[in-house]
């Protein structure tokens, strides 16, 4: 039995398994930002003895701990290397920490890594290699999963898809700038003070727009909300063209909140977008599909992470 952790940049999670896919118990909690890596850490300790009261679990019974980290991890020093959402992560000694509260070996790992490795084992990618995994939220991630182990590059991180820079208009941005689920929201405020009365029609006067809004929207024949995802779709189109030619993956699968806009909104039309860009010679060799493992899939892939470097 096996601990798994993610730790992002909204949400905290903590379960227990074997890293076969299958969860036993699970706790999940709010990260509050203003309380910085200080606070992620005490809800992690006081989170570790409910877990354990839930399962009905001693704490012998656990082999090890798996970390998914929402931010680059050093291979070598099992640290962090920063976290571009909470204050305090810089430089941390991960790993070590988790080590001391716990007294278990742990493996640390970067949360797009483990939610990879845990659709190519268990999800949409199961029985398939190379898989290239993307989730798309408040930022991009990517994982690039060979043979079932994690691509690493030279041990600080690999397939980070959301920082390959794109043009836009006069300039060239990360993609997780013009893709990403805050890049959307951004856009269309964006466009919603600009054309108040066009946008009003649909979302009344509500300024948060969030990315459910704007994809129902797009879904209801709303143009100018299509437009704002269009932008998007072209932008991801030719990020997953350019790790195309690269990787030649079997199989992209993309997760995340805004790939529960789904098919017609998302999926449908990136597909078509990156036919008409890809390498033609690999045009034939990978497909798109949506992640299958839903919200606990870095704690999945945590977990099996554990399994692979501590068994």
């Amino acid at each position: 039995m096996y601990l798994g952790i993610e730790i992002g940049g909204t949400k905290l999670q903590l379960g227990m398994g074997d890293g076969d896919g299958v969860i036993h118990s699970l706790w999940r909690g709010n990260v509050v930002p203003t309380d910085g890596a200080d606070g992620i850490r005490r809800q992690i300790t006081a989170a570790i003895p409910k877990l354990l009261t839930s399962a009905k679990r001693k704490r012998d019974e656990l082999k090890g701990v798996g970390i998914g980290f929402g931010g680059p991890v050093n291979d070598a020093t099992r640290t962090v290397i920063k976290s571009h959402q909470i204050q305090g992560w810089d430089d941390f000694p991960l790993a070590k920490w988790i080590e001391e509260i716990t007294s278990l070996p742990a493996a640390l790992g970067n949360d797009a890594d483990v939610a990879g490795l845990a659709e190519a084992l268990f999800g949409a990618g199961k029985g398939l290699s190379p898989i290239f995994y993307i989730t798309i939220g408040s930022g991009i991630g990517g994982g690039l999963i060979i043979n079932g182990e994690i691509y690493r590059g030279c041990g600080r991180g690999a397939a980070e898809i959301g920082h390959l820079r794109l043009p836009l208009q006069d300039r060239y941005v990360p993609l997780e700038a013009i893709a990403s689920g805050w890049a959307i929201e951004q856009w269309a405020r964006k466009e919603a003070e600009r054309q108040p009365e066009t946008w009003k029609t649909v979302f009344g006067d509500d300024s948060k727009l969030q990315t459910r809004q704007i994809a129902d929207a797009a879904q209801n024949g709303h143009d100018p909300a299509w437009h704002i995802l269009y932008r998007a779709w072209v932008a991801l189109a030719d990020a997953i063209c350019q790790v195309i030619a690269l990787t030649s993956p079997r199989r992209i699968v993309i997760g995340g909140g805004v790939s529960l806009m789904g098919e017609n909104v998302l999926f449908e039309p990136l597909r078509k977008l990156v036919a008409e860009r890809v390498f033609k010679p690999f045009a034939d060799c990978y497909d798109i599909v949506p992640a299958a493992l839903g919200e606990e899939v870095v704690v999945h892939g945590a977990l099996a992470l554990a399994r692979k470097r501590l068994d």
